[in-house]
């Protein structure tokens, strides 16, 4: 190996695991940012889809990106603890590392239509690199700072003191309507190009104006606090704080949610702002709430018996989220088979039952014989490039 390294946390890769399966479940209900859907439905299954729509949805959209965000920063911690064990700083090593991860972004987005949110933590996890040495209680402070989404607060008070304030048009949504001609158009070398220029530029524009982007700031600096405080390992002070964690949460997420829906009726204006600030906090309580219960409920053995797989799941997960997208655009793309019209959000959440299913078999298949998913060795090994073992 070219650095020593722990013993694998089995709550961390089983975790990981889960926000991927999460991931791969709530992409092949949007078709992989391809709204096609059958017009011509019975009934019946319109009612069953719409049920399946927001059960996905409320469990697991915009909390499963966040849970993947979070273990972002706690990886950076372990790689950049290792290093320093051994005298040495990670940090210049790490934005090596950001860029090989921009070329696995390029990869992902070129069959995933409107960007990819691995281009995001490319650059947002620069501010990893700035506060590599700071304090713990600086980390958690700047992480609260961004997670209460300031550029949102800036903007609300700002058209509350000038009612002609406006935030910024992105032009957003003229370009993922451009990109989704591209891929409707099925012509592949023109949908790969659109993706991986346009689609890119939107989803950077998106998250800006989701609010994504603090959030994803804020996210990764938790997971680095949290590495370095060991939260992650089994302890009864650890699973005390759990559990806190859980009850705060879970109180937390109904007002916040209950806020949000009454915000949402307001101006365009408070929607885009106020709304969005209260869209990110539900969210992130109900992403908490996720965390703590996974995490909770793995110190039982008949959890962790079923759920044991996803730990091979999430040792795998970026070549799991890669692949998802190649298998996703072959399945639902003009280009490939084309199922889109004929999926609704049944059907499309079976099919990705199915992938994840079939990419967890071969996970187990492939690490009974290597220590890394393929992927993720050509980024250890390339990150790594230069050095002597």
């Amino acid at each position: 190996m070219f650095y020593c390294q722990n013993p694998r946390i089995e709550v961390v890769d089983a975790l990981r695991g889960f926000a991927v399966m999460a991931i791969i479940l709530v992409h092949n209900l949007e078709h992989f940012i391809f709204p096609v859907y059958p017009t011509d439905s019975p009934g019946w299954l319109n009612v069953l889809d719409q049920g399946v729509f927001n059960v996905v949805f409320t469990l697991f959209a915009g909390k499963a990106y966040a849970i993947f965000a979070l273990l972002f920063g706690f990886t950076f911690y372990i790689q950049s603890n290792n290093q320093k064990k051994r005298g040495k700083d990670f940090g210049y090593r790490f934005l090596w590392r950001l860029i090989l991860l921009a070329g696995f972004a390029t990869l992902n987005a070129a069959f995933f239509p409107a960007g990819d949110v691995l281009l995001l933590f490319v650059v947002v996890g620069i501010v990893l690199f700035l506060t590599r040495n700071w304090s713990d209680k600086a980390l958690l402070i700047t992480s609260v700072i961004f997670m209460l989404q300031p550029m949102e607060w800036y903007h609300y008070i700002a058209n509350l003191l000038n009612p002609a304030h406006r935030l910024p048009d992105l032009r957003v949504d003229e370009m993922y309507a451009e990109v989704a001609e591209y891929t409707k158009a099925g012509n592949f070398g023109a949908f790969i190009w659109t993706n991986i220029t346009l689609g890119q530029k939107a989803s950077l524009l998106w998250a800006v104006n989701a609010g994504r982007f603090f959030q994803t700031v804020g996210l990764f600096l938790l997971g680095f606090f949290i590495g370095r405080r060991q939260l992650f390992i089994t302890s009864e002070k650890n699973l005390g704080l759990w559990v806190k964690i859980l009850i705060i949460s879970a109180i937390a997420f109904a007002p916040l949610y209950t806020l949000k829906e009454l915000i949402m009726q307001n101006s365009a204006i408070v929607q885009q702002t106020v709304g969005t600030i209260f869209d990110m906090w539900q969210k992130l309580a109900f992403t908490l709430v996720l965390i703590a219960s996974f995490v909770l409920l793995y110190q039982s053995k008949k959890f962790r018996d079923k759920v044991g797989g996803l730990r091979f799941y999430g040792r795998m997960s970026l070549t799991n989220y890669i692949t998802q997208s190649i298998i996703g655009a072959f399945i639902y793309f003009p280009f490939g088979l084309y199922l889109a019209p004929y999926c609704g959000y049944t059907i499309s959440l079976l099919i990705g039952i199915l992938i994840f299913l079939l990419q967890l078999q071969l996970c187990k298949w492939w690490l009974r014989k290597h220590k890394q998913g393929p992927l993720e060795y050509i980024w250890h090994k390339w990150t790594w490039i230069g050095v002597k073992k």
